[in-house]
């Protein structure tokens, strides 16, 4: 699932950012240490780190679901867990550029414009199980996530600090299968007595 939302993730930046910018850059998830780039990465590029993901307790519902079929049977379906998988979106200027924080900012600005325009991902770039997934996949940009600490976060990724963007999409994730409802009610007996 998670690698479906890389893969939407990846779809919606090659489909809004400027045609120019994205033949030039290269979209990547790995880790922005102090090794970035990894050899399958060439520069420039944008990265979508994902540094964190839980459960949005503010989402979370009890309710479980019950689909009625043609044939009279129903199903039940547990409500479906709502998860934040937070990304830290970074640039990364070519090793040849003249400019690099110019670059950088630059295409950081393009990205942050793509991201800021859909508050839910669009269903076009929605892949693999995301496809049709209800409700529809909210997003925070720019918005304080579950860091703690920037400073502390580039410290532990053994990186120099640099400008990002926090991104954070919520999944809705089905822990079970749905299960037979049983047979459904089709008479009621009423009784009385008398008093």
């Amino acid at each position: 699932m998670i690698d479906d939302l890389d893969k939407t993730l990846e779809e919606l930046l090659k489909r809004e950012l400027p045609p120019d910018l994205v033949s030039q850059v290269t979209i990547s998830f790995a880790t922005p240490d102090g090794h970035f780039p990894p050899a399958s990465v060439s520069l420039p590029a944008v990265d979508l780190f994902l540094y964190d993901v839980r459960e949005n307790r503010e989402l979370r519902s009890n309710e479980w679901q019950v689909e009625r079929q043609s044939d009279g049977t129903a199903t039940r379906q547990a409500p479906p867990v709502r998860v934040d998988c937070s990304y830290l979106v970074t640039a990364w200027a070519s090793d040849s550029s003249t400019t690099p924080a110019q670059d950088e900012h630059r295409l950081l600005g393009a990205v942050m414009q793509v991201l800021l325009r859909f508050p839910t991902l669009p269903p076009a770039v929605l892949k693999g199980v995301l496809a049709g997934q209800i409700p529809d996949l909210p997003t925070l940009s720019l918005q304080p996530g579950p860091l703690q600490s920037m400073g502390e976060l580039w410290q532990a990724l053994g990186g120099k600090p640099k400008p990002a963007l926090p991104y954070t999409v919520t999944l809705a994730v089905v822990p079970q299968p749905p299960v037979a409802a049983g047979a459904p009610v089709v008479d009621k007996l009423l009784r009385f007595q008398p008093v």
